[in-house]
């Protein structure tokens, strides 16, 4: 076995293949797929993961903070054009699969993305002369077209792999592709964009997040144009017509207990993610005392993704898949629990933010694989490819869940009385606001981390299931 070859295998892990889907007659035509094709496609995840980071990270907390948003309405504004996501990202694959252009039918989708999601985001961090309310009706009205032209973009994207070639070794190349650009976009723009805001004050201002947003709009262009014309020569293999009608589509899931099992785990993993992601700058200001930490704990939560994934692909082959997501939440939830002990010191916080970013680091790629095992099983047993559907009604349910941990966030901050405020002032928040960002970022994420490992225990489609499916 060569080099290549090992590294090709360990990577076909990511894509939850094995040797039996190479020699099941619903295998599609192998494609060797050019290295410029795998670069143009690779680079869609500077979108993705920015994307995913960025308003994540600051968006409740520049709401609050810079323009006087109350914490609650602030949740609602991530949280109700995140819930659009549930109608839209189906709608939009559905109609991709019915898409006939000359640029194929998933390319015009991404172009489409590219010229408005740019605008939209940069917008949505416009920071208008307005506070409160009204400042809130305007946020939220440009980050629901901001979400909507990302789906324009994402679901399309995330269906193409499937398309461009059947053979499990090219897919794992594009795939391999994906998840390096991935890392490095979460990585950079994470810790990136609370350095821009920051460029005047401690905390951020009103023109620091105006240049952020213009910064990370440009990278948005630049990355789904990349990826727009890179993929330009790509091939097609496989292609069968689509289901007209949505709503057959859509009752697939409802069929598919792998799929609903799997997708119930990850959501109570997604909603940790989210209230964690979103505490974050709080944490660093008011816990550590030092808003210029949140890059510095971004960091250490998602920097671990780009070093670890050799481990947790060895991990998932010692341990099965199962077993190793079990040891990914784990980690993360130890490493949550004993955050709530901050008072330590920063450098035991950074520590256990590691951790939880080692957690973190499985958790997504195992995610990702068990997904494409649930669609390669689903494939074998009816003989019909539903890629699109499952990852629709996928990425639709990760956006609602990861923004519906910040809205509970949100809730849990209103509640213990936390003061909003402006970028003119600073505002001393009572004690009993803390300690609702201590523990509120730390235990509650815990609690849902323990439910997921608990849902893990059910899911029961791994290798052996994989080798022995069959039409039915």
């Amino acid at each position: 076995m060569t080099s290549a070859d090992f590294n090709t295998g360990h990577w076909s892990l990511l894509v939850g293949c094995n040797v039996a889907m190479v020699t099941s007659p619903l295998a599609p035509t192998a494609v060797v797929v050019a290295r410029g094709v795998r670069v143009g496609y690779g680079m869609g995840s500077f979108c993705t993961g920015t994307f995913s980071a960025v308003p994540g990270l600051l968006l409740l907390y520049y709401m609050t903070n810079v323009l006087a948003v109350h914490a609650g309405q602030a949740g609602l504004v991530i949280f109700l054009p995140a819930l659009g996501d549930i109608f839209i990202n189906p709608y939009v694959g559905h109609r991709s699969d019915l898409t006939i252009s000359r640029f194929g039918a998933r390319r015009p989708w991404l172009l489409l993305g590219a010229l408005t999601m740019p605008a939209t985001f940069a917008l949505t961090f416009a920071g208008p002369p307005l506070t409160g309310g009204p400042a809130a009706i305007y946020v939220g009205g440009f980050f629901f077209l901001t979400t909507t032209a990302y789906a324009f973009f994402e679901v399309p994207y995330r269906t193409m792999p499937a398309e461009m070639t059947g053979n499990y070794h090219e897919r794992s190349s594009l795939l391999q592709w994906r998840m390096i650009f991935l890392g490095l976009a979460i990585l950079l723009s994470g810790a990136g964009a609370p350095l821009i805001t920051d460029y005047e004050r401690a905390g951020g201002s009103v023109n620091g997040y105006r240049l952020m947003g213009v910064v990370v709009g440009f990278v948005l262009l630049g990355a789904m144009l990349g990826t727009f014309f890179g993929t330009a020569n790509a091939p097609v293999v496989g292609h069968t017509e689509a289901e007209p009608r949505l709503t057959v589509q859509l009752s697939v899931a409802r069929m598919n207990r792998h799929f609903l099992t799997l997708l119930c785990l990850s959501c109570a993993q997604m909603f940790a993610a989210g209230t964690m992601l979103a505490d974050v700058p709080y944490f660093a200001t008011y816990v550590l005392g030092n808003p210029n930490a949140t890059s510095t704990l971004f960091v250490c939560l998602v920097g671990p993704m780009l070093v670890t994934m050799p481990s947790w692909v060895w991990l998932a082959r010692r341990l099965d898949k199962r077993g190793a997501m079990i040891l990914a939440s784990a980690l993360l939830l130890a490493g949550a629990a004993g955050m709530a002990l901050s008072p330590l010191g920063p450098i035991y916080t950074h520590l256990c933010a590691l951790l939880v970013g080692v957690g973190y680091s499985g958790i997504q790629l195992l995610q990702f694989s068990m997904l494409a095992d649930v669609i390669a099983h689903d494939a074998l047993v009816t003989a019909k490819r539903r890629a699109g559907v499952f990852t629709g009604l996928w990425a639709a349910c990760e956006t609602v869940v990861f923004a519906f941990g910040a809205l509970v966030l949100s809730w849990v901050l209103g509640a213990a009385g936390f003061v909003e405020s402006d970028a003119r002032r600073h505002v001393a928040q009572p004690e009993s606001a803390v300690q609702a960002v201590l523990f509120g970022g730390t235990l509650m994420p815990a609690a849902f981390i323990a439910l997921a490992i608990v849902l893990t225990w059910r899911y029961r489609l791994n290798a052996v299931a994989m080798v022995t499916a069959q039409p039915s």
